[in-house]
């Protein structure tokens, strides 16, 4: 099963260094020098990875300029793993543990399931697909909103929160914050 540890950004330098945006909680494991990643139709393996000024740079076995970096741009990595294997954060989840996972409102209705996992550069979004027959919804992937991850019960459950669960709320909500309102 392939789990996305990142995206790759623009080169850095003329060397083919490439930065990387990190969608792992691991990436000291995911990035180590001599994993192999999947980017797109083709596998590459890691030949150094360091922190510069915040960013995560790779340079790849293969991708000596910056030319080679550069046709890399916007590919995403990923990397093979075991289906039963967990990671190490107990508060870290893989795609394929979510997907599928019913929710749960904070009173304990179940009101649909986990539809996909979006990785987002601010944060990922769980969409959900509800039960009511309504259109799915997104709701940020963080504490506050998805306070429970029950993985042997098999659901999550979601905050008490006015409007979390409206498709309508949430599509009046985007035309606001592009207009500069005050969520954004």
């Amino acid at each position: 099963m392939r789990v996305v540890v990142g995206r790759i950004g623009r080169a850095h330098g003329i060397k083919g260094e490439l930065a990387v945006q990190v969608r792992t909680d691991e990436p000291e494991r995911r990035f180590a020098p001599g994993t192999a990643l999947v980017a797109g139709d083709r596998t590459v393996v890691v030949a150094a990875a360091r922190n510069h000024s915040g960013r995560l740079l790779l340079r790849l076995e293969g991708v000596g300029d910056r030319t080679a970096a550069e046709a890399l741009h916007g590919r995403v990595l990923e990397v093979d793993v075991d289906p039963d294997d967990v990671p190490e954060d107990d508060d870290a989840y893989y795609d394929h543990q979510l997907v599928g996972l019913r929710v749960h409102d904070h009173a304990g209705t179940d009101v649909g399931v986990v539809a996909d996992v979006l990785h987002l550069p601010e944060q990922d979004l769980l969409s959900l697909d509800l039960d009511a027959g309504a259109r799915g919804v997104l709701v940020p992937f963080v504490v506050a909103l998805v306070p429970d991850v029950d993985l042997g019960a098999g659901h999550v459950t979601l905050a008490d929160v006015p409007g979390l669960l409206d498709p309508d709320a949430q599509a009046v909500a985007e035309p606001e914050r592009a207009a500069g309102g005050a969520d954004a």
